[in-house]
C-alpha cells in the first residue's frame, strides 16, 4: 500500500508547491525600456491544492476547488472513480480510523486527506438493559452518522462486532442515512428498555495491516484540533470557503469543554459545532441571550436550558466565575 508522507509529496511539473498550495506562476516582467514603465500584469491568485489517498490504499491524488464537505467528497470520488456516497469519513494525516484526526470544517494547508470508504455491512442485535448504550455519535456532514466513541463497560462495549468508525445505516431496518448525528442519538435514547433492536452498520474498508483491529477512541485535549497558529481552510455549508488563522490555545480549550458538554447532554461529539457555540458564547453577555442566539441559528438541536447555561459558563467563566 502506497504511503506518501508530507515530505515525500512531489508536485507536478509546471506547478511548484509551497505549504500545500499550488503556486500559479505570474507573468514575467517585461525587459526594462526607456520611457514610462509598462504596467505589470496582475499575478494569478494561488490555487489551494490538497493531496489525498484512499485510507485502505491507493495512488495519491490532487484535489482543489471545493468549499464544503460534500464538494470535497465529490472531488475525492472523481479522482478515484468512485461514488461520493462510498465515502464514510475522512481523516487528516493518518490512514488509521483515528477519531482525533477526523476532518471537520477546517483543513490545514499542509494536511494530507485520507478517505475511508464503505467496507463490509453487518447487523447486530442489541438489548437495552440501561438507559445509556455507551455510544457517542458524530457525522460526516454529508449524510452518514457514525460511532466516534464507545464507553468502557457499556452495553455496546460488550458487543465485539461494533467498532469505532462504524457508520450506522439503519435502526430496526429503518434507514437513518441523511439524518444528522443528534437525530440518531435521540432515536437511540428513545428506544425502550428490555426490548431488543437491530443496528445495521457499515465498517470502513480496511487495509491488510488493519484487519482485526478494534479501535476505541479516548478523550484527548487535542481532539478535533487543527495545528494552532497556522492558516487553515474553513469550509462552510453556505458561501465560499475562507482562509483563516487556526484557533488559539484558549479557543481550543473552550471548544473542548463545550464538546464534552455536548457528549454529556446529547451523546454526540462535534468539534465544529463546539467551535461555533464558543464564538456565539463569546458574543453573548448572558446565558439567556446565548440561548436566544442559538435557537435562531441552531434551533433544530433543541438545546436544554441548563446545557446552554453550562456552555456560557464554560466559555465566559471557565474557572467558576473567576477571571
Amino acid at each position: 500500500m502506497q504511503r506518501v508522507g508530507r515530505h515525500g509529496r512531489q508536485p507536478p511539473e509546471g506547478s511548484p508547491m509551497e505549504n500545500g498550495v499550488g503556486q500559479d506562476p505570474g507573468t514575467p516582467e517585461p525587459p526594462a525600456a526607456e520611457g514610462p514603465a509598462a504596467p505589470r500584469a496582475p499575478r494569478a491568485r494561488p490555487r489551494l491544492v490538497f493531496h489525498t489517498q484512499l485510507a485502505h490504499g491507493s495512488p495519491t491524488g490532487r484535489i482543489e476547488g471545493f468549499t464544503n464537505v460534500k464538494e470535497l467528497y465529490a472531488k475525492i470520488a472523481e479522482v478515484f472513480d468512485i461514488s461520493p456516497t462510498e465515502i464514510l469519513f475522512c481523516t487528516l494525516n493518518t490512514h488509521k480510523v483515528d477519531m482525533q484526526k477526523l476532518l471537520g470544517g477546517q483543513i490545514g494547508l499542509e494536511d494530507f486527506i485520507f478517505a475511508h470508504v464503505r467496507g463490509e455491512t453487518k447487523e447486530v442485535e442489541v438489548t437495552k438493559t440501561e438507559d445509556a448504550l455507551g455510544l457517542t455519535i458524530t457525522d460526516n456532514g454529508a449524510g452518514y452518522a457514525f460511532i466516534k466513541r464507545i464507553k468502557e463497560g457499556s452495553i455496546i462495549n460488550r458487543l465485539q462486532t461494533v467498532c469505532v468508525g462504524d457508520s450506522i445505516e439503519a435502526i430496526n431496518d429503518h434507514t437513518i442515512v441523511g439524518c444528522r448525528h443528534y437525530e440518531v442519538a435521540r432515536m437511540l435514547r428513545e428506544l425502550p428498555r428490555a426490548q431488543p433492536f437491530t443496528l445495521r452498520l457499515v465498517q470502513p474498508k480496511k487495509a491488510f495491516d488493519m484487519i482485526g483491529q478494534r479501535t476505541r477512541s479516548s478523550k484527548s485535549p487535542g481532539e478535533g484540533k487543527v495545528a494552532s497558529g497556522k492558516e487553515t481552510l474553513r469550509l462552510r455549508t453556505e458561501g465560499p470557503a475562507v482562509l483563516e488563522e487556526g484557533p488559539s490555545p484558549s479557543e481550543e480549550e473552550a471548544a473542548r469543554r463545550v464538546d464534552d458538554l455536548l457528549e454529556s447532554y446529547m451523546g454526540i461529539r462535534d468539534s465544529e459545532l463546539a467551535s461555533t457555540m464558543v464564538e456565539a458564547a463569546k458574543g453573548s453577555p448572558s446565558a439567556a441571550q446565548l440561548a436566544h442566539g442559538l435557537d435562531s441559528v441552531l434551533g433544530e438541536f433543541a438545546f436544554p436550558q441548563e446545557f446552554v447555561a453550562e456552555v456560557w459558563a464554560a466559555v465566559c467563566h471557565p474557572k467558576g466565575g473567576q477571571e
